[in-house]
């Protein structure tokens, strides 16, 4: 037993909405939603508990949550102060490991195997950082508590919001035998619905079939889902996570009319991408160039190309290749690249010299 991990999944409750209910007492039990304006095509970002009960979610457009409530309060998202609540938050993290993992600005995994606070206890240490970041940053986050990241994220959703949950060794067996299958990592709508036509509505159902016949139902994920409804995962709590592509996009308030409004565009969506592959550069090799168009029907195409840069003239090919798919107004562009971590052995000066040829050559 004491070789077992002890992992906490942290996870902000509803987080750029409580960061506005915080600044603002006023907004505080009424439905809040952050995103964009209905009258823009805007999305939700986020939403508050009292926005769900009316079926709002993140990634909704936010005329539909409109409608869905009137009464729906929308704010528009300020990211700086976003960030710096999330550097508090993980400030305070650190003070218990070096070992986390960010999934994004309000959510990491925790490594406390070795922790000596709250006598080694993974659990009072969860509750222990939970407590502080709400008397420092004025939120409230909820936690998970396993010898596993897949276990330790699906716990923290389990007494959401504000509350906590452990999943001890000894009762993982049991625990998963339950777990119903949508809450696995990679099981979406399609491969829900496809198993429920099959009869696997938990992992204890999962466990009735042989690697073979899940093979044949799921392919190679089909070992995975086995893996998974024995509470077994193996991956290790990453400090540095390998980043696969650096893009940027645009959802346009007016169409795009036709193919010459997209080239325009472009130089502004470059000069972005430009910025953004600033901060890893030395760290990553590009390999790839890529567009995104969706049509004002949200039908959406990606054409990508081998490349060593991020030339103007291959976005400007891929561009008119892409609209050539649909030959429609654009609502959304978007370009960027994708990227390989540099070896050890290759320095930021090697990899220069090369990005520097190839435009040359390009």
């Amino acid at each position: 037993m004491s070789d077992l991990r002890k992992i906490i999944h942290c996870d902000c409750d509803c987080f750029y909405a409580s960061i506005e209910m915080r600044d603002n007492p006023e907004l505080r039990g009424k439905p809040l939603a952050v995103g964009g304006s209905p009258e823009r095509r805007g999305v939700v970002a986020t939403c508050n508990y009292e926005a769900r009960k009316y079926g709002i979610h993140s990634a909704m457009a936010s005329a539909t949550a409109r409608k869905r409530c009137p009464e729906l309060i929308i704010v528009k998202p300020n990211m700086e102060k976003y960030r710096s609540a999330s550097a508090s938050i993980h400030d305070i993290f650190e003070q218990y490991t070096t070992l986390i993992e960010p999934l994004s600005l309000d959510e990491a995994y925790l490594d406390v195997s070795h922790s000596g606070d709250c006598s080694g206890s993974a659990s009072l240490i969860a509750k222990s950082i939970r407590d502080e970041v709400r008397e420092t940053v004025g939120i409230t986050i909820s936690a998970g508590i396993a010898p596993n990241k897949f276990l330790a994220k699906v716990a923290s959703d389990w007494k959401k919001p504000d509350g906590q949950f452990t999943v001890r060794p000894e009762a993982v067996e049991d625990f998963v035998q339950i777990l119903p299958v949508k809450k696995l990592h990679g099981v979406g709508k399609v491969t829900a619905a496809k198993m429920q036509s099959l009869g696997i509505i938990t992992c204890g159902d999962i466990l009735k079939l042989s690697t073979k016949r899940l093979t044949k139902y799921f392919g190679s994920f089909g070992p995975r889902l086995q893996e998974l409804s024995l509470g077994i995962d193996d991956r290790p709590v990453q400090t540095n996570r390998i980043r696969k592509s650096v893009s940027v996009e645009n959802t346009y308030t007016e169409d795009l009319p036709d193919l010459e409004s997209c080239l325009r565009e472009l130089p502004n969506l470059e000069e972005l991408l430009a910025e953004r592959l600033n901060r890893i550069k030395g760290n990553y090799r590009i390999r790839k160039q890529f567009v995104k168009i969706k049509f004002h029907d949200f039908v959406q195409t990606t054409v990508e190309m081998l490349s060593y840069t991020e030339q103007s003239d291959n976005f400007i090919k891929l561009c008119r290749e892409g609209f050539s798919r649909g030959n429609k107004a654009v609502r959304l562009l978007g370009l960027g690249v994708r990227v390989t971590p540099l070896q050890a052995k290759e320095g930021a000066a090697e990899f220069e010299i090369s990005r520097q040829l190839a435009l040359q050559l390009g």
